[in-house]
C-alpha cells in the first residue's frame, strides 16, 4: 500500500496491518500518533516506510515480530524512548534508517551482528549516548553507517574494517576520542569518511602500504578536532577519486542510487545538505584543528577537487601556486593561519571558484586582478592581512609599506580596521549616543544629578538630606552665592516661623534638626536693597510639593543677580 506525499492526516489504521500485507509506505504526510501495537499481525511485511510524519510515542516492541521485514524507515518524526531490544529479532533486515527523531539510550550491541544482513544503519540527529556497537563480524554487508549528531563516546571500533563494502561512514557531531583511523584506508569503496567536530587527536600519519590509500575516498571530513603536525601529503597527493573524476551515472555500487539520504557538509563557509554524493562532489575540509608546516605543492595534483577548507589551523608558508591547477576548485578557504607572501597569480585562472577566503594571514603584495573571479570577491575575503593593498581593500598600493605581522605598529592595525569597518557601526554608535545622552540630560535637569555637573554650567547645586531621627528632607537651592550668611538665614526664619507658625527667636532658625517645625519656605534677597521673601509650601507632608517650591524660588531669584534660597518642609 502507497500513500507517500497525499498530506493525509490523522492517526494511522489499525485495520491497516493484515496478515497478507507486505509493503506500506505512507511517508511524507501528516499522520500523527503511534504506530498501532497489532504491527505484529503483518508476518509477511518486508517494507515499511512511515518517514517525515508526526509521529510520537516510543517504537513498539511488536515490531520484532516481522521475521520478514527488509526495510524499516521512520526517520523524520519525533519517536522517543529506545531502540527496543525486539529489534534484534529482525535477522533479515537490510534497511534501517531512524534518523531525526528523539531516541536515547544506548545503540544495542546487537546491530553490529546484525551487520551481516544490515546494508544501511542510520541513527544520526538522535540523543543516543554510550559506545558504538563494538563488534561488526567478517561479512559484515555495511554500505553506509551514519552516527552523526548523537552524544557517543569512546573508540571508534577497528572490527569496521571487516565491512569490506563500507562506502560511507559519518560519525560527526559526538563526543569520539580516539587517533585518525588510519586502518579504514584498506576500505576499497569507502568513498565519504566524516569525523568532524569530535575530540580525535594526533597526527594524521597514513600506514605505509604500496597501494594508494583511499582509492575511492571523495568526502574528508576530519575538521573541529585536535589534530596536529603536519598535513599528510601522501593522503593529499594521492586521492584517486579526487583526479580526472568523472560522472558514472550507470555506476551501481554506489549507495546513494538505491536510497537517498542528505548529508550536511560546510560548503562555501555555511552548512549545506548533499542530498546526493555524485563522483564529481569532492571535498576536503580539515579546519579548526592544530595541523602546522606548509601546504604540500602535491595538493595541485587533486584537479578535480571542488571544496578545499584548511582554515583556522597553523599553516605556515606560502599559497602554493599548484592550487591553479585544480581547475574544478569552487571554494577555497585559507583563512586564520600564518600563510605569507604574495597571493599566487594562478589562482585567477579558477573560473569556477565562486567562494574565497584568505583573511587572518600574513600576506602582502598587491591582490591580482587579472582575470577569473577575483574581481567579484569583496574585502572579506582579504582582510587581517596588514600587508595585503588594492582593490577591494581601501588600502591602495604603494601608500604604506607592506609588513609583515610581526612587524605592525599601531598605525598599520588601524589600516586593518579601516579595511573591515562600514558605516553601519558608525551610525549605530551616534544614534546609541544621542538616545543615552538625551536620558541623561533629562534626568540632571530633574534630579539635579550630578552636583559636579551643574555646578560650571547652571551655578545651581542642588541638596536632599535625610535625618536619621525624623527623616524629614529638606531641600536647599543655592545661586551663584555660598550658602554662608547665617543672619540672613536666621531673620528668614525668625520671619517665616513668627508669621506662620507663631514662633521667634532660636526656636525658629531653620537648621537641619529644627528645619521641621517651620511651615514655609524663604528666599533672602541680598544686594540692591536686600530684603525677604517667603514661600509657603503647597500641602503639609508633600515632599513633591517641596520640590516644586524649591524650583519655583530659584526661578524668581534668577533675575536677582545673586542669593540664597532655603526651602524646608512643611509639619
Amino acid at each position: 500500500m502507497v500513500l507517500m506525499t497525499s498530506l493525509v492526516y490523522g492517526t494511522i489504521p489499525r485495520e491497516l496491518f493484515t496478515a497478507k500485507i507486505e509493503s506500506i509506505d505512507l511517508s511524507t504526510n501528516l499522520f500523527e500518533g503511534s504506530i498501532p501495537p497489532n504491527i505484529e499481525k503483518s508476518h509477511n511485511l518486508t517494507y515499511l516506510n512511515l518517514a517525515t510524519n508526526n509521529l510520537s510515542s516510543s517504537i513498539p516492541s511488536t515490531i520484532g515480530n516481522l521475521h520478514s521485514l527488509k526495510t524499516l524507515i521512520l526517520h523524520s518524526n519525533s519517536f522517543i524512548g529506545q531502540i527496543p531490544s525486539s529489534i534484534c529479532n529482525l535477522t533479515s533486515l537490510q534497511f534501517l534508517h531512524l534518523s531525526n527523531n528523539t531516541l536515547h539510550g544506548a545503540i544495542p550491541k546487537c546491530l553490529g551482528h546484525l551487520s551481516k544482513s544490515l546494508q544501511v544503519l542510520h541513527l544520526k540527529e538522535n540523543a543516543f549516548h554510550g559506545l558504538i556497537p563494538p563488534s561488526f563480524p567478517n561479512g559484515c554487508a555495511l554500505e553506509s553507517l551514519d552516527l552523526n549528531g548523537n552524544h557517543l563516546r569512546g573508540k571508534l571500533p577497528q572490527t569496521l574494517a571487516n565491512c569490506g563494502k563500507l562506502q560511507v561512514l559519518d560519525v560527526g557531531n559526538n563526543r569520539i576520542q580516539d587517533e585518525f583511523p588510519f586502518w579504514l584506508q584498506t576500505l576499497a569503496d569507502l568513498r565519504v569518511l566524516v569525523l568532524s567536530r569530535n575530540r580525535f587527536n594526533g597526527a594524521v600519519s597514513p600506514i605505509d602500504d604500496d597501494r594508494a590509500p583511499f582509492q575511492k575516498l571523495q568526502v574528508l571530513d576530519i575538521s573541529e578536532n585536535k589534530f596536529n603536525g603536519s598535513l599528510p601529503t601522501r593522503y593529499l597527493a594521492t586521492f584517486p577519486a579526487m583526479m580526472n573524476a568523472r560522472e558514472n551515472v550507470t555506476e551501481k555500487r554506489n549507495w546513494f542510487s538505491k536510497y537517498e539520504e542528505s548529508m550536511v557538509f560546510v560548503i562555501k563557509g555555511t552548512d549545506q545538505p548533499v542530498v546526493r554524493i555524485l563522483t564529481t562532489f569532492t571535498a576536503i575540509d580539515v579546519s579548526g584543528n592544530y595541523f602546522s608546516g606548509e601546504i604540500p605543492e602535491c595538493i595541485g595534483n587533486l584537479n578535480s577537487l571542488r571544496y578545499l577548507n584548511m582554515s583556522r589551523n597553523g599553516l605556515t608558508g606560502k599559497i602554493p601556486s599548484s592550487l591553479g591547477s585544480v581547475k574544478a576548485l569552487e571554494s577555497l578557504d585559507l583563512s586564520s593561519n600564518r600563510l605569507s607572501g604574495e597571493i599566487p597569480r594562478q589562482l585567477t585562472e579558477l573560473n569556477f571558484l565562486s567562494a574565497l577566503n584568505l583573511s587572518g594571514n600574513d600576506l602582502v603584495g598587491e591582490i591580482p586582478q587579472s582575470g577569473g573571479q577575483f574581481p567579484t570577491f569583496d574585502n572579506s575575503s582579504y582582510v587581517w592581512n596588514s600587508g595585503l593593498c588594492g582593490f577591494p581593500l581601501t588600502k591602495k598600493c604603494g601608500q604604506i609599506p607592506t609588513l609583515t605581522r610581526d612587524d605592525q605598529d599601531e598605525d598599520e592595525d588601524e589600516s586593518d580596521f579601516v579595511d573591515g569597518f562600514s558605516w553601519r557601526p558608525v551610525a549605530l554608535g551616534y544614534g546609541c549616543a544621542f538616545v543615552i545622552g538625551v536620558l541623561m540630560g533629562c534626568f540632571v535637569m530633574k534630579y539635579g544629578r550630578p552636583k559636579w555637573l551643574l555646578e560650571p554650567f547652571f551655578g545651581v547645586r542642588k541638596e536632599i538630606r535625610k535625618t536619621k531621627k525624623w527623616k524629614v528632607e529638606v531641600v536647599e537651592v543655592v545661586l551663584g552665592v555660598d550658602r554662608g550668611g547665617a543672619s540672613e538665614r536666621r531673620r528668614c526664619g525668625e520671619k517665616a516661623g513668627g508669621a506662620l507658625a507663631g514662633e521667634t527667636g532660636a526656636a525658629a532658625v531653620p537648621d537641619l534638626e529644627k528645619g521641621r517645625r517651620q511651615r514655609s519656605s524663604c528666599a533672602v534677597r541680598r544686594g540692591d536693597g536686600g530684603g525677604t521673601r517667603c514661600f509657603q509650601s503647597k500641602k503639609e507632608g508633600d515632599h513633591a510639593g517641596l520640590e516644586e517650591t524649591a524650583s519655583g524660588v530659584a526661578a524668581a531669584m534668577a533675575g536677582w543677580g545673586s542669593g540664597v534660597v532655603a526651602v524646608w518642609p512643611r509639619g
